[in-house]
């Protein structure tokens, strides 16, 4: 029996199969073009989506009007100060004359034979505050805090001591000078200013506070009284300017608050030779953040295009050519450009108004020249067709920010109820004389935070008695921690603490403490309120000086710094381009989009064409099998006919032969 197929009979078995397979197959070529296909598009949305995703990061930095508030200045005498502005600075020109540069004050030991020379132990006491000269009064910063200085025993070298005030890092810095003859301390205020002065007094393992031997070496208080053991080498002093011609003095060479919105850092002083300050709109950084966005567009239509072009040459069109999703998303991103702003007080209800206008092949260009024009128009504001900006007519209250939700509409503002700060106020004049153990203590609880201060023992006058209460309030590491603050003053006597925060969550409770009853009496102890009113007809949520809408204007969020109680005018409100644009790519950037509708439709599309390989090619191993079964059965049939043709053929040929 044969066992190769053809070889009996001469058929090309396999020849034959492999050329009806290759017939069999042509399915199977049709699945792989269509899903190449498909690969395609999946490509060509991936694409599209990076290009929708860069346009959006463009549109994003033009939604918010901290890009158009940029304020430029310039010094004409660029070596006196750098300058930095914030949005808040108003356009101008200013003379500058700076006459002095703030100082931090210096004081110095006596000489010491060398570093390891022993200096005494005890504890440092250092206050910050203002000296009215010597022999005259110190006057306590309460914007600082006292800090102590534990110097132990085996930190009683010079060098120990150095080491020890610097770890400490209590608001001064120490270091040991060699002036020839022998080393001396050198302790430094970091900060300058008249009101950072150093008052050192001190605690002595001696038992002898104020003589000129152990510790005490280093006290240090030029006030009426005090002891001064060491000598002052550098001054404390502020800085003063002339600022069109009105005389400022500030405490640091960093001056924030001279010129409203503007800091100047100062180098160097230019007595008698004034210089000028301009300060004016950063028009430029505006035109540039425009001209990226129109750059962002032309790169995003450039992508929509190559995309779905048709080539009328070659009659080839592109991937997505005639795809409605393109055409739904170049339509969407049209009707934000063509529809006008509804309502705005920046004079401006159209791109085209700043001069961007649409090319006829489908470009944005922006002219330069009628942008710069309107930026130097002081009735419109480019920044209310751009960004999500609310327009208040009171200069008490303030724009804070706006949600999706919020709608375009002019509201009207009616306030029932100013924002309050939480205060503690004593009902009679405080006793002025601090003993030490008897009515030093106070115990309170601000905000929720409690916390125990120690006066300084000693005889105060009402304001300075505040300050020291405030200081060491401040100092007081479980309300510094939380970063609650207070003010302490005093009317006739009368003490008063009032936290620097607003609104309901603002409480100053005194709740004991030696000095609870001399200082404060019964305190009148009141927390704060939340500011209260409506927007638009509806009651708004309040939270400190913030109130938050709801109804059309849910998200609207301003803040009322002042003013009375009533009617408070109005605040119009509008989503700009750059926002109605931002948030119409993010929803096309979404999940279940209509890109990733398309994308899943795809997938699922290019899914579906594997299942139908499976089954093509599970049908194809089964034709094969029956067409090589069917052939080889044709030719085993063939080579038995072959054999018997053979075995005739000899057998009439025998017959031939014996009939001769």
């Amino acid at each position: 029996m044969l066992s190769s197929p053809g070889i009996g009979s001469g058929l090309d078995v396999k020849g034959i199969v492999s050329q009806l397979m290759a017939i069999e197959r042509r399915p199977l070529a049709s699945l792989d073009n269509k899903e190449a296909r498909q690969q395609a598009q999946l490509t060509a949305f991936g694409s599209l989506k990076g290009a929708l995703s860069s346009f959006q990061s463009s549109v994003a930095a033009l939604a918010g009007p901290a890009k158009f508030s940029a304020i430029s200045a310039n010094l004409a005498d660029s070596t006196l100060a750098t300058v930095a502005t914030s949005s808040a600075a108003a356009t101008g020109n200013y003379s500058v004359e700076v006459q002095t540069l703030a100082q931090a004050q210096k004081i110095k030991s006596s000489n010491f034979v060398d570093t390891t020379a022993t200096v005494g132990s005890g504890t440092l006491t250092i206050q910050f505050g203002t000296y009215s000269g010597v022999g005259g009064t110190f006057t306590l910063n309460p914007d600082k805090a006292s800090q102590s200085i534990t110097i132990a025993a085996g930190e009683s070298s010079l060098a120990g001591v150095r080491t020890a005030i610097n770890a400490a890092d209590v608001g001064v810095s120490a270091s040991i000078v060699n002036d020839g003859s022998g080393d001396r301390l050198v302790i430094t205020s970091k900060d300058t200013g008249l009101s950072n002065a150093l008052k050192i007094t001190v605690t002595d393992d001696d038992a002898n506070n104020i003589d000129n031997a152990g510790l005490s070496q280093l006290a240090y208080d030029i006030s009426s009284g005090g002891t001064a053991n060491l000598t002052e080498t550098v001054a404390a002093s502020n800085a003063t300017l002339i600022i069109d011609g009105i005389t400022v003095s500030k405490a640091s060479n960093i001056v924030s608050d001279a010129i409203q919105g503007v800091t100047l850092k100062l180098l160097k002083t230019n007595t008698g030779s004034a210089t000028t300050l301009s300060v004016a709109r950063d028009a430029s950084s505006v035109q540039a953040s425009i001209q990226s966005f129109v750059k962002a567009f032309n790169d995003l239509g450039k992508t929509i295009t190559d995309l779905s072009q048709f080539d009328a040459a070659s009659k080839r069109a592109s991937i997505l050519t005639g795809d409605s999703t393109l055409r739904s998303i170049q339509s969407q991103l049209r009707g934000v450009f063509n529809t006008p702003l509804s309502a705005t007080r920046g004079g401006l209800t159209t791109l085209s108004e700043i001069g961007l206008t649409f090319q006829s092949d489908g470009k944005l260009k922006l002219d330069s020249s009628k942008l710069s024009t309107v930026l130097a128009d002081s009735t419109k504001d480019v920044a209310t067709l751009f960004a999500s900006i609310g327009k208040p007519d009171d200069s008490l209250v303030s724009f804070v920010s706006a949600t999706s939700e919020t709608q375009d509409g002019e509201y009207f503002l009616n306030i029932s109820q100013l924002a309050t700060q939480g205060t503690a106020i004593g009902n009679a004049a405080a006793a002025l004389t601090i003993n030490a153990s008897v009515n030093d203590t106070l115990n309170l609880t601000i905000e929720g935070v409690s916390a125990s201060i120690t006066l300084a023992a000693g005889t105060y006058t009402a304001d300075s008695l505040a300050a020291e209460i405030q200081s060491k309030i401040k100092g007081a590491s479980a309300l510094s921690a939380a970063g609650i603050n207070v003010s302490v003053t005093q009317s006739a006597g009368v003490l008063n603490i009032t936290s620097d925060r607003y609104g309901s969550e603002s409480t100053v409770s005194i709740t004991g403490g030696t000095g609870k009853l001399d200082l404060f009496g019964t305190p009148i102890e009141t927390a704060g309120v939340n500011v209260a009113g409506t927007i638009g007809g509806v009651n708004a949520t309040g939270s400190g000086q913030t109130l938050l809408g709801a109804g059309s204007n849910s998200g609207l969020v301003l803040e009322i710094t002042g003013g009375a109680t009533g009617l408070r005018g109005s605040v119009d409100f509008a989503h700009g381009f750059a926002f109605k644009l931002d948030k119409l790519v993010a929803n096309m950037l979404e999940n279940d989009s209509l890109i990733d509708s398309r994308i899943d439709g795809i997938n699922a599309t290019i899914k579906d064409i594997s299942t139908q390989r499976d089954s093509v090619n599970r049908r194809l191993v089964d034709v094969e099998r029956r067409m090589r079964a069917q052939f080889s059965a044709l030719d085993s049939m063939i080579s038995s006919m072959s054999q018997t043709s053979n075995f005739l053929q000899q057998q009439l040929s025998n017959l031939s032969t014996s009939g001769r």
